[in-house]
């Protein structure tokens, strides 16, 4: 156990109910491993059935609060959630910037309330407009659709209310996670993430309870609890979905109106139901899932040249990675297709990275792809010609958009550091890789892969993939095929599998 958690800053009004707001915030944050200290910017007299009296603070209290905490409690995320009037939003504009110089990757949502789950309004339309001058300063904005409404403008249809949220996404810079729950018309809620990474979508079932107070506040404070414990972004919202929705399956009555969901400790985030994800280019993908895998990948070397490819397939080596990466076109071609003839000649599992096209082309056993390549591969035509898939993946959004697809295999990294290519992201380390295993190993192959050496073989044997991508420990050997022997025995003896 770590005798420091992260501090989050929740910045909202206070619910004399308990269900939303500051203590919707504090156990949310609390839960997912943060220390939360709270900014209150208005008290609120509010029960299950409604608002009955809101009041600011004054902006010298509310100055004082963020002094304080900066002197002596700096943050590693914010969540803002009701601002009550003009000048808080003005005194925020002021200092974010300076926060951001003083506390490098700080990361900060804004929850832009406006009207209570009871339908009475917590603010009025002046501070509401306000708004539009914080966004450009945080990460993530994160409106149902009323305010989205409210934000925008937008007409009340699904794809004016995507094209809205979209443009805002474009407008301000900030990601946007449009919700989906107040569109009683599905079986199911999507909510759909606008951000520089793309168009997401994560879709759950819906859940007919009446007890839905403070969602909007839970969201996003485990969002910045999230990127608090080091998560991306979109790891971040795919973290804080699953969240809301476990404890909506156990929400409660707290009165006579709408009662509260849960928010208890989450030690293993396994324990949570994350939603099934895609990008928008993913829609069109067809269900049936890619061929499978002769055998387990057991040790995959990745390799840069046909020629050690040869060499270690005739080591005896199963599964073997090329990546070609800057040759002109003709070579290129010609080395795929000797790469996929030696495959076939030593019957082994031979992938090609990323160039899916000449695989196919060439009838190569299988296609790598990262997760910048899926969008513009023809996954279709490889499912049609058999051709198996493996799929690299850095966190849950990444790896439940892989799950969705329905893969051959998929690679869950970068483990360790790693100098071969440059990462967007942090090494995931073996928890993360165990919790990873967790949610899809029971489902699909995975390989661990990322900085991987020698010394590391007994952790991963642990977590239980199916096998370790290699690198450098083979290609850069004295002699690479003794490299893989070794390499693969020592594995294959702490799996307790053959060659």
């Amino acid at each position: 156990m770590s005798d420091q958690r992260p501090i989050v800053w929740s910045i909202a009004g206070s619910d004399s109910g308990g269900g939303a707001g500051i203590q919707a915030d504090v156990l949310s944050i609390t839960a997912l491993g943060g220390h939360a200290a709270t900014v209150i910017t208005s008290v609120t007299a509010q029960n299950s059935l409604g608002l009955v009296m809101a009041e600011p603070v004054s902006l010298a209290v509310f100055r004082a609060q963020l002094s304080a905490l900066a002197d002596d409690m700096p943050p590693v995320a914010i969540k803002i959630g009701l601002l009550a009037s003009v000048e808080q939003i003005d005194y925020l504009i002021q200092q974010l910037p300076l926060w951001r110089d003083r506390w490098p990757g700080l990361a900060v949502v804004l929850d832009p309330v406006a009207v209570a789950t009871s339908g009475d309004a917590l603010t009025d339309r002046a501070v509401f407009a306000s708004l539009h001058r914080l966004l450009p300063l945080v990460d993530l904005v994160t409106p149902n659709l009323p305010e989205l409404h409210w934000l925008t403008g937008c007409e009340r249809r699904a794809e004016t209310e995507q094209v809205a949220a979209h443009r805002l996404h474009q407008d301000t810079g900030a990601a946007v996670l449009l919700k989906g729950g107040h569109d009683p018309s599905t079986e199911s809620v999507t909510d759909r993430c606008f951000a520089h990474s793309g168009h997401w979508q994560l879709q759950q079932p819906r859940l007919n309870t009446p007890h839905t107070h403070g969602t909007g506040c839970t969201l996003s404070s485990a969002w910045a609890a999230a990127r608090a414990q080091g998560y991306d972004l979109m790891d971040a919202v795919a973290i804080a979905n699953a969240f809301v929705h476990d404890g909506l399956q156990r929400a409660y009555a707290t009165g006579q109106g709408a009662g509260t969901l849960v928010r208890e400790s989450v030690e293993d985030l396994t324990t949570l139901t994350f939603a099934d994800i895609l990008q928008a280019s993913d829609v069109s993908v067809s269900n049936p899932p890619f061929a499978k895998l002769t055998h387990t990948p057991g040790v995959y070397p990745v390799v840069s040249d046909v020629a050690l490819l040869e060499t270690l397939l005739a080591a005896g080596a199963g599964t073997v990675q090329l990546r070609l990466k800057t040759l002109d076109t003709e070579r290129l071609a010609a080395q795929i297709h000797q790469a996929v003839e030696l495959g076939e000649r030593y019957q082994a599992q031979v992938f090609i990275n990323d160039h899916w096209a000449l695989a196919l082309e060439f009838g190569a056993y299988g296609v790598h792809l990262g997760q910048e390549d899926l969008a513009g591969a023809d996954l279709a035509a490889l499912q049609r010609a058999g051709t198996r898939l493996g799929i690299s993946t850095h966190g849950y959004a990444e790896l439940r958009r892989a799950q969705r697809l329905r893969p051959s295999y998929i690679a869950l990294g970068h483990v360790f550091p790693t100098q071969t290519k440059e990462m967007p992201s942090q090494p995931q380390g073996l928890g993360r890789l165990a919790q990873y295993q967790r949610l899809v190993g029971e489902h699909c192959p995975t390989v661990a892969i990322g900085g991987i050496k020698a010394r590391h073989l007994e952790s991963l044997a642990a977590c239980g993939v199916s096998g370790v991508a290699m690198v450098t420990a083979i290609t850069e050997a004295e002699s690479p095929p003794q490299a893989w022997r070794d390499l693969n025995r020592q594995w294959q003896s702490l799996v307790g599998g053959e060659s």
